[in-house]
């Protein structure tokens, strides 16, 4: 069995295309015919390809799917920027509400260790936990969505549900949430000293 050859790229250390670039780890497989990927290990860059690539190849290759990876990596940095959540929240409120609920500012917060979402309806704000970022969309706007209809209606109320059920995704985001917050329960994460968990979303301020 061929042994899988790794290497970091001449001047270890330095991007071929660049200075400023991440430490790139050249890994050759004799079981790779053609195909070529790319992924993070830690801060490295690791782009594996078939040991029977010239070394013009590997140049070639290493360039391109490094950039690929950067890009991607950067795209992802952008989804969850304060800006895109903002893009989000406008869209969801036109879709939804008649862009009634379009909020003064929407922000993802890390020291919401209790609850998924806050409004304070006098000031138009809205929080998210950092702790959705990487659960699905259609959860993630849900939140979004919950937290909209209280820049309309305070309190959870049957006036209040009417207006979240324009969802269509509402019973099977409240069902993923109870799952993480149950789980978490469990582990005790992210509550009290008696590990009670999350909060679904027990979310406005000054109602």
């Amino acid at each position: 069995m061929a042994r899988e050859g790794r290497r970091a790229v001449p001047g270890q250390g330095a991007l071929p295309l660049g200075g400023d670039g991440p430490r790139i780890e050249v890994r050759r497989s004799g079981r790779r015919r053609k195909t070529v990927s790319a992924f993070w290990e830690g801060s490295t860059a690791v782009v594996a390809i078939p040991a029977t690539f010239t070394r013009a190849q590997e140049a070639h290759w290493v360039e391109r799917m490094v950039e690929r990876l950067q890009q991607d990596t950067a795209r992802r940095r952008g989804a969850h920027s304060d800006e895109a959540l903002a893009e989000r929240a406008a869209g969801l409120s036109r879709r939804y509400f008649g862009g009634r609920t379009e909020p003064a500012s929407i922000r993802w917060v890390t020291n919401q260790r209790r609850r998924w979402g806050s409004c304070t309806p006098s000031q138009r704000t809205i929080r998210l936990s950092h702790e959705l970022q990487g659960m699905p969309e259609w959860v993630v706007d849900y939140v979004i969505v919950h937290e909209l209809a209280h820049l309309l209606v305070s309190g959870h109320g049957p006036q209040f549900w009417k207006l979240v059920e324009a969802y269509p995704r509402l019973a099977e985001a409240k069902a993923f949430l109870a799952g993480v917050a149950f789980a978490g329960s469990q582990r005790g994460d992210a509550g009290d000293a008696e590990g009670s968990g999350w909060d679904l979303i027990d979310d406005e301020e000054d109602a």
